[in-house]
C-alpha cells in the first residue's frame, strides 16, 4: 500500500532537515576551506551526501533489525545526537570533534560530517518514527537542492547575510532543534515505556 503524502508532515521534516543538516551555519567553514585551497564541488558534494543519507535512510533500518534495535529505542538515541547539536548552536561550543585523516574538502568535512554525518543519520531514522518515508524523502531531496544552491552561491550569500546574519540564523534553529529533540525524546520513550509494561503484565 502506498504512503500518503502530507505538505504538513513534509514541511515539518523539511525543517528538521533544514536546522540538522545547517548548510547556511557552514558557509564560513566552507569559504575557510577555499581561502586555504581547499575548494568543494558543489555537484559532487550534494550528489553525494543524498546517496549517503538516502542509502543509510533505507538500509540503516534493516541494521536495526539485525541487531535488534526498535525504531523507538533509536529515535530516543536520536533525540539525545540531535539535542547535543541543538547546544552546539545555541552556546557555540564543539560537541562532535573530525579528528579523521581524510583531508579532502569534498568528501571531509563538506560531506562527511557536515551534510551527511551522524546527526543527519540519526535524524533520518528518528524521523521514520513521527513521519511517513515519502514525506522524509521528499523533505530530504528539496534539502540538498538547497545545499547545491547554496554551495554554487556560498560566498553571495555570506555577503548578503553577513557574519552577524548567519550567526542568528545558526542560533534561531539551534532553538527549533532543541524543541524538537524533546518532542521526539518524549514521543518515543512514552511508547517504550508504554510496551515495557505491557510486556512484563
Amino acid at each position: 500500500m502506498l504512503e500518503a503524502f502530507d505538505f504538513q508532515e513534509m514541511i515539518s521534516a523539511f525543517i528538521v532537515l533544514f536546522a540538522v543538516i545547517d548548510i547556511i551555519g557552514s558557509i564560513p567553514i566552507i569559504i575557510n576551506l577555499r581561502q586555504k585551497g581547499r575548494d568543494a564541488n558543489a555537484t559532487k558534494a550534494t550528489l553525494y551526501s543524498a546517496i549517503l543519507l538516502i542509502g543509510f535512510f533505507y538500509a540503516g533500518d534493516l541494521m536495526l533489525r539485525l541487531f535488534r534495535v526498535d525504531i523507538e529505542s533509536f529515535a530516543v538515541a536520536g533525540a539525545v545526537i540531535i539535542f547535543l547539536m541543538a547546544l552546539e548552536m545555541i552556546l557555540d561550543i564543539e560537541i562532535f570533534k573530525n579528528t579523521g585523516p581524510i583531508k579532502e574538502a569534498t568528501l571531509v568535512p563538506l560531506v562527511f560530517p557536515l551534510l551527511a554525518g551522524a546527526g543527519s543519520f540519526t535524524t533520518l531514522l528518528s524521523l521514520r518514527a513521527e513521519y511517513s518515508s515519502v514525506n522524509i524523502m521528499t523533505a530530504l531531496i528539496l534539502n540538498m537542492i538547497w545545499v547545491y544552491v547554496v554551495l554554487k552561491m556560498t560566498v553571495k550569500i555570506e555577503n548578503f547575510l553577513g557574519k552577524g546574519g548567519i550567526y542568528v540564523i545558526r542560533k534561531f534553529f539551534g532553538i527549533i532543534l532543541l524543541a524538537i529533540s524533546v518532542k521526539l525524546f518524549m514521543a518515543n520513550i512514552t511508547t517504550l515505556i508504554t510496551n515495557f509494561q505491557q510486556g512484563n503484565l
